[in-house]
């Protein structure tokens, strides 16, 4: 940086920050607690290193994944960013779950006010899957979604499944 103020790293480091200082563009001067944090998650000899290894325009987007990084680790030392994504894959999962239920809900609820279908039907074609229901199945179909809903747990999620069929 030369005579104007020495980036976050040299600050920290306590050391006279050159114009060719490789943490000047990254770690500026105002946001010292970004560089802290990659500092004492993963040293800046290697951060360093890191750096000059790859070309100046995909240091940028290092810098932004190491500090993610480094500040997932601060809250979750163990797993670090890896305990957030699982954990919000486990979401997604949960969520799927809910919105099947809720499908299968209003599946059940529109097959329940439609009038009631011929006895005689054609069987439907080899290749394709049959979606109609028998009435001990819509039974325990209706059985299970409102013991689901009603206690917010899916137990097996595949006996939605194997009603169908």
């Amino acid at each position: 940086m030369g005579g104007s103020s020495p980036c976050a790293s040299c600050k920290l480091l306590r050391r006279r920050c050159t114009k060719d200082c490789i943490f000047a563009p990254y770690f500026p001067p105002d946001d010292p607690h970004k560089f802290a944090m990659v500092h004492k998650v993963f040293g800046a000899s290697n951060v360093s290193k890191m750096l000059q290894e790859l070309p100046i325009h995909q240091r940028g987007d290092a810098v932004s994944s190491l500090v993610y990084e480094a500040n997932a680790r601060m809250r979750d030392p163990v797993y670090g960013c890896v305990g957030a994504i699982s954990f919000l894959q486990n979401e997604v999962s949960q969520l799927q779950m809910q919105l099947a239920v809720a499908q299968a809900e209003i599946l059940c609820i529109q097959m329940q006010q439609e009038p009631a279908l011929p006895t005689q039907m054609d069987p439907p074609p080899a290749n394709e899957k049959s979606f109609l229901f028998s009435s001990s199945n819509l039974n325990n179909l209706h059985q299970y979604l409102s013991f689901a809903s009603s206690s917010n747990v899916i137990q097996d999620p595949l006996k939605i499944e194997s009603l169908w069929t």
